[in-house]
């Protein structure tokens, strides 16, 4: 289920980890698929945009962060990650035009599209200490009972260093 529409491409700002696209539906353009547009706010959807029947950019996976409509417009506002950096450089000279926009459902879920945090896992206690859920990570009783025997010894001098 592909709905197109012709909106205003209002607006396009980069976040720290997403470019955030804003499209306007004035009120007199309702668009027919409207309702199935309500259904798929929040999941993740593939957009295309085309400007005189030219394709703009082909298809981009994107989060549909919301649709808000009052009495004059509805807002679209779209979301794609920093793996589609090409492709929203190349949408950015028609911001502030009449394009076409095609949604369609995405087949990827929320979280194949969120980006995994890098780091180790842990927990911030009140007291500022942090327990870490990494069971390699060492303590600092071990750190200190290690520095304490300081390094292994050579079992004889032929595996001394020198």
């Amino acid at each position: 289920m592909k709905t197109s529409m012709n909106v205003l491409f209002k607006s396009m700002q980069k976040d720290d980890k997403k470019e955030i696209l804003k499209f306007e539906i004035k009120g007199a353009e309702d668009v027919d698929g409207e309702a199935e547009l309500f259904d798929l706010s929040g999941d993740i959807v593939v957009i295309s945009m085309e400007v005189g029947g030219d394709d703009v950019c082909g298809e981009i996976n994107a989060e549909f962060i919301s649709m808000q409509r009052d009495s004059k417009k509805t807002v679209m506002k779209f979301g794609i990650k920093g793996d589609s950096d090409d492709k929203a450089a190349k949408l950015y000279r028609f911001a502030g035009r009449n394009v076409t926009l095609n949604v369609a459902p995405s087949q990827m879920s929320i979280e194949e599209f969120n980006e995994p945090r890098e780091g180790i896992r842990g927990k911030i206690n009140p007291d500022g200490t942090v327990e870490v859920e990494d069971e390699n990570q060492m303590t600092l009783e071990e750190a200190a009972a290690a520095e304490e025997d300081g390094p292994p010894m050579p079992d004889n001098d032929d595996d001394l260093p020198f």
